[in-house]
């Protein structure tokens, strides 16, 4: 047990995080719409076992229960996403006052719990007929997207300060349209990248309702990754440069630069011909300023040069990008198969500071954890010792990139609770809670309470 706890400055916020498909159950309840994750996973062989989000953790019915919790450990704010297909059951036209009540139920339990809300707008449940009508991949979805954005502020901006556009777009753009391990399952090239931009310009256009909405806070939240070669060649130097623009430079340029990667044309290749859903006055849209950059880590990837797996660049989707991960070395490794090295987490961090200075916002880190192997022993307890491990070591990673001048505001664990983990099922569990599943029983883990030690700590 890591009982030396890292320490933060005063205000830094601690948190705890979770998200609507993963968590909320009640699918079919109080007139939500379908959305692509519904689909998804009740299409067969998509996600392992079969499993779905129909029922989750149940939070829709639990959430004063989970609440609670939430109290008890003691964090100054709580990260929960909406479920656009909650509020607006196709995307567009009519709101759902239940929908809506339903969050608004959950805002005021937590700020009776003094907990500060802070609310993501889309964690990858887009309604089902906007994917029917083109998804990401067309423009309109990003415009919809701006019109739910001003209808949700709209209704909770007068009790929620802190507000996040879109979780991990690059899950949604690359998992979704081109590996197709994520909704909506699409294999793609070109479609892929027209997703990942309109997933900025939706983005760019919801910074602009929040704004007009008078929200306190706005941003997004990026999963950055440390792309490092696996030698020192230049063809390996190259593919961790392919890998950096795939995973992260295609966010960071043109939301904190306002321009395109310089090594864009090296990494998409023949797919960059196909662009026409880039329009003039884009670039501005997405890098208006933002109050904070929201940043999820988990590990390192290590790759090396490789040949296009399809030749014929018509088939090729858009992470067909001349490389292939290999193993980080001898490290621990999660549940997820992922290495554990928290000294690059100080790295990423630093190295972000490095490339874009003055123009790098405050830095909330929005997830942060670990899966692994739970079980409840014995004495009725979940003792997660590499979790609290992995928790620990993370932090001080975290507060050494603070003491080389990253202004970093906060830290939100992933997750609160176990929950449906997208294609993987309910057979991954990052949660500092233990769920059951079959009962809905909530264990607190060893590292809720190790958590909940490290923020007691700083109250004092």
């Amino acid at each position: 047990m890591r009982d030396l706890l890292p320490s933060f400055p005063s205000g830094f916020v601690f948190g705890a995080a979770t998200a609507s498909y993963q968590i909320e159950g009640a699918v079919a309840e109080d007139g939500r719409g379908r959305s692509i994750w519904d689909t998804y996973s009740h299409t067969p062989g998509r996600t392992d076992g079969g499993d779905t989000g129909d029922v989750a953790c149940d939070h829709y019915h639990r959430y004063p229960e989970d609440v609670a919790l939430l109290r008890g450990l003691g964090v100054g704010s709580y990260r929960f996403s909406l479920a656009w297909p909650r509020i607006q059951p196709t995307g567009q036209g009519p709101v759902n006052p239940k929908g809506l009540d339903f969050y608004s139920r959950l805002v005021d339990e937590l700020l009776e719990a003094g907990i500060e809300p802070a609310a993501t707008l889309y964690h990858w449940d887009l309604p089902q007929a906007l994917e029917d009508r083109g998804g990401w991949r067309v423009r309109d979805t990003a415009e919809r997207f701006a019109e739910y954005a001003a209808i949700a502020a709209d209704h909770l901006a007068d009790r929620v300060p802190r507000w996040i556009t879109l979780n991990e777009p690059w899950c949604s753009a690359f998992l979704g349209y081109s590996v197709g391990r994520h909704a909506p399952g699409a294999k793609e090239g070109s479609g892929a990248l027209a997703a990942a931009h309109h997933l900025l310009v939706g983005h760019g256009l919801a910074m602009r309702a929040l704004r007009a909405a008078g929200v306190r806070e706005a941003g997004i939240t990026l999963n950055l990754d440390r792309n490092l070669p696996a030698t020192h060649s230049p063809a390996d130097r190259a593919a961790a440069d392919r890998a950096d623009t795939q995973h992260n430079l295609v966010w960071t340029e043109p939301l904190l630069a306002g321009r395109y990667p310089v090594t864009e044309a090296d990494t998409w290749g023949e797919l960059l011909t196909h662009q026409d859903f880039r329009r003039d006055g884009d670039l501005e849209l997405i890098a208006q300023p933002m109050d904070f950059l929201g940043i999820n880590y988990y590990r390192p990837i290590v790759v090396a040069d490789a040949p296009y797996r399809e030749s014929d660049p018509a088939q090729r989707v858009a992470t067909d990008n001349r490389y292939t991960e290999q193993p980080y070395g001898d490290v621990r490794r999660t549940a997820m198969n992922w290495p554990v090295v928290p000294e690059t987490f100080t790295d990423l961090l630093t190295s972000l500071k490095e490339t874009y200075g003055d123009a790098l916002p405050p830095v909330h880190i929005t997830e942060n954890g670990s899966a692994e192997h739970d079980e409840i022993a014995a004495d009725g307890a979940v003792h997660d010792a590499d979790r609290v491990t992995y928790l620990h070591d993370h932090l001080t990673a975290l507060r050494a990139a603070m003491d080389a001048g990253v202004d970093v505001r906060g830290y939100y664990v992933w997750s609160l609770l176990d929950n449906f983990e997208w294609a993987l099922g309910y057979a991954k569990r990052f949660g500092i809670v233990h769920v059951d599943y079959a009962t809905q029983q909530r264990t607190p883990k060893d590292s809720y309470h190790w958590y909940g030690r490290l923020i007691a700590a700083h109250q004092r």
